[in-house]
């Protein structure tokens, strides 16, 4: 059974469904306004178990509900973010029609990242390979340490990548170097991700965690309200044609004009001091 506990100031859940120490868990803490979402599988580099990627929408909707929180980080346990899919369980969940339904478990997951209304960090450390990389992107922003490796090997294993997937990949960094990433299955290496698009900024191994931490820290200091308006424009622009919402962008930059926050943006600009957000 899934361990539960009540989520306040400083809170953990696990979803190990065993208390081994090399269990396959999702666990989740939030200290003050930071959620972090840690996968962890410490026997397989943090590959994703079939449990694991059933967890993960379990987490968000917890982060959701608690109201609190302003930023999420997503990262693996360790050193190492997500390795891939457990490829030890293919035989047995992702084989004939079972296929269809792990590809489906796999899209709530990275819907369930996408989904959070708060912005959402990747932190990528060595490597971000297969199910790790489609984790990552679910996420607003990536950042990866120099020693990372990012990678889709699809075409190693005879797999057939979804086209959500491919869509997505797409739109962050363009078909040939989708194509590149899918027709070689090679991971490349950080600054290589940097140049495609795939990571926004690369930290030296050393400095990863803080640099990593200042920034989000910065994140859960500014306007909510705004963060929001701005992540929902972005996934406007990008949504096909039929699944477009302007009203629902232009009422979220609406409530940014009347709430307590942009006054107290505008008196803390003209008072020359540091703004205080609640979101409201």
């Amino acid at each position: 059974m899934r361990a539960t506990a009540s989520i306040g100031h400083h809170a953990r859940v696990n979803a190990s469904t065993t208390s081994a120490p090399d269990a396959a868990s999702v666990d989740l803490a939030i200290d003050g306004s930071v959620a972090t979402v840690t996968f962890s599988h410490p026997a397989r580099r943090n590959a994703m178990t079939l449990d694991m990627w059933l967890a993960v929408p379990e987490r968000c909707a917890e982060i959701a509900a608690h109201g609190g929180v302003r930023v999420v980080v997503f990262r693996g346990a360790d050193d190492t973010f997500v390795a891939g899919a457990d490829i030890s369980q293919f035989a047995d969940a992702r084989t004939g029609s079972g296929a269809n339904s792990y590809d489906d478990t796999v899209a709530a997951a990275t819907d369930a990242i996408s989904a959070l209304p708060m912005p959402t960090v990747a932190a990528v450390r060595r490597f971000c390979i297969g199910g790790g990389l489609a984790l990552a992107l679910a996420a607003d922003i990536r950042y990866a340490s120099a020693d990372a490796k990012l990678g889709l090997p699809p075409a190693r294993l005879g797999i057939g990548y979804n086209a959500p997937g491919i869509a997505g990949l797409v739109d962050l960094v363009g078909p040939a170097v989708t194509k590149e990433l899918v027709y070689t299955g090679d991971p490349v290496d950080a600054s290589t991700a940097l140049g495609w698009g795939l990571v926004n900024r690369v930290f030296d191994t050393d400095v990863f965690e803080p640099s990593v931490a200042e920034l989000v820290g910065a994140m859960a200091m500014r306007a909510p309200l705004s963060q929001r308006a701005a992540k929902l424009a972005v996934a406007d622009h990008l949504a096909p044609a039929d699944a477009k919402r302007p009203d629902t962008v232009a009422s979220a930059i609406r409530d940014c004009f009347v709430s307590a926050d942009y006054a107290e943006g505008v008196a803390a600009f003209m008072e020359k001091r540091s703004p205080t957000f609640t979101g409201h």
